[in-house]
């Protein structure tokens, strides 16, 4: 049972981990399949994504989405375009992490979608408040800021996954605290 927790502790991490940046995590469990022996056990259809031709294409891609997402007025544009790029990520990882447990494929690769996708949602509405209310001098560091913590967070979600499912837990906590706080004052 435990094993199922850490498993979709992980999934969840990466999946959400691609909403801030597609390639960051896809490389993590690619270099971390092709480097380590059990940490992650990439199998069946998904052995393709630690290929070294796969890992240079992913290197590319997301030196090409660093750079990009450095710049106020590309970075929207990336941003647009990254709307279904994060989402097909979290699909994929979200599957390709939680084969070991037998989840049905669809249904994992519905769940990398909503999560990815909500995390990029986020950020995609939350940028151009930032571009218009810094004229764009904050765009390079708040991406910064994010290719940093999709880096911790898929190591976190593949080294210690049980910290995954702690900050999960702390998150849904405030967030139900917050709502608690709205309904009262909304009752007042």
């Amino acid at each position: 049972m435990a094993e199922i927790f850490l498993n979709l502790a992980t999934a969840f991490g990466l999946s959400a981990s691609a909403g801030l940046n597609a390639y960051i995590p896809l490389l993590v469990i690619a270099l971390v399949d092709r480097l380590t022996d059990g940490l992650i056990d990439l199998q069946g259809s998904w052995v393709w994504l630690s290929n070294w031709w796969v890992i240079g294409v992913l290197a590319f891609l997301l030196l090409v989405e660093i750079l990009a997402d450095k710049i106020p007025a590309v970075d929207t544009i990336n941003d647009v375009i990254q709307t279904v790029v994060r989402p097909a990520a979290g699909a994929i990882l979200f599957a390709a992490t939680t084969r070991a447990i037998q989840l049905h494929p669809v249904i994992a690769a519905i769940c990398g979608v909503i999560i990815a996708g909500g995390v990029h949602a986020v950020k995609a509405t939350g940028r151009p408040a930032i571009t218009a209310t810094t004229a764009g001098v904050a765009n390079p560091v708040i991406s910064v800021m994010e290719d940093v913590t999709s880096t911790i967070v898929s190591v976190i979600s593949v080294v210690a996954p049980y910290l995954i499912l702690g900050l999960f837990i702390f998150l849904a906590s405030i967030l139900a605290l917050v709502m608690l706080r709205r309904k009262r004052r909304r009752s007042l």
